[in-house]
């Protein structure tokens, strides 16, 4: 094999997590020749344990993704770490991509991949971030039955956060919402009549810091007021989504409460020809089953476009 072929793949896929190892799957299986490039800084690395994916309920993300790399190597599907910086689209659309990998590494792809996931930025609270993922938590539906029962905390970084206060009610009917960057306000008449009726507190003033006591969150003390004791505090991180290479593609973003976030259709297509996005490149509510399965969704259509591509110039269409 020359060095030329050695670096040209069918598929090339940016991410090696649930969504790009599911896509990576589907596209070995279909024998076509694959790479994956991913530097293995996965979003939930934080998290000792996923749940909500039937099978996997329980298992750390780590060995989650440990056995999908095992998976798509019985597959011929390549895997390297390295991070894709940049990206372009050869002249004649739809007919392939260049990837420059930092390594300074050059691969060319007929279909490219992206399935950079987003990255979670949080409130600048002393203490915060070194609880993260463990009971500084942002999803319940992935940790509130770990921690149901217990005194619940809630950190407002916009108005949005009631909805999130009130939906931990379903966890604990012991929950305070520290107003911090929301002022009393900038709660609407019905937010204030549902707080009441789930029994949330509404604690006004900004917080300092969390406190914790040898590895477990004690509570939270005010910038300007006393200290609460709880168990589990929930955020909402910013969410920036890793779509800088769809950007510098050119695929249209819109606009979005959560980022801008890629146009695709119900496979995962961008509007750039041969350009996919999947996982939470794609879209901010991906858990990880839904990032597999939009992985799945875009590998197998992937195969199909390059299937009738060749037979279409095959017969000279």
């Amino acid at each position: 094999m020359t060095e030329s072929s050695e670096n040209t793949y069918e598929v090339v896929i940016v991410g090696g997590g649930a969504a790009g190892l599911s896509a990576a799957l589907v596209l070995g299986r279909a024998r076509r020749r694959t790479l994956v490039v991913d530097m293995g800084e996965p979003r939930n690395a934080p998290a000792a344990h996923m749940q909500g994916y039937l099978s996997r309920d329980g298992m750390p993300p780590a060995e989650f993704l440990a056995a999908g790399r095992e998976e798509i190597a019985r597959y011929g599907v390549e895997l390297v770490r390295d991070r894709a910086v940049d990206a372009t689209a050869e002249a004649t659309a739809g007919t392939g991509f260049t990837v420059l990998l930092e390594s300074g590494r050059t691969v060319h792809a007929r279909q490219l991949v992206v399935a950079t996931g987003l990255k979670d930025e949080l409130p600048p609270v002393a203490g915060l971030a070194d609880r993260f993922g463990r009971d500084v938590l942002h999803c319940p539906y992935c940790h509130g039955w770990e921690v149901r029962d217990r005194a619940f905390g809630v950190l407002a970084t916009t108005p949005m956060s009631v909805h999130q206060a009130l939906m931990v009610t379903q966890w604990s009917s012991d929950v305070t919402l520290f107003l911090h960057e929301v002022t009393e306000e900038q709660l609407t008449d019905d937010d204030t009549r549902r707080l009441a009726a789930a029994g949330v507190r509404v604690v006004p003033g900004e917080v300092a810091e969390v406190v914790a006591a040898g590895d477990r969150l004690t509570g939270v003390a005010l910038v300007d007021g006393p200290a609460y004791d709880l168990d589990v505090l929930f955020v909402a991180p910013r969410a920036v989504p890793r779509t800088d290479l769809l950007a510098r593609l050119g695929a249209e973003l819109r606009q979005t409460p959560f980022g801008a976030y890629p146009v695709i259709d119900e496979r995962g297509l961008t509007t750039v020809p041969g350009l996919w996005a999947a996982g939470n490149a794609s879209g901010f509510a991906e858990q990880v089953v839904n990032a597999a399965s939009r992985g799945y969704r875009a590998g197998a259509a992937i195969n199909g476009e390059l299937l009738f591509a060749d037979l279409d110039a095959a017969v000279g269409v």
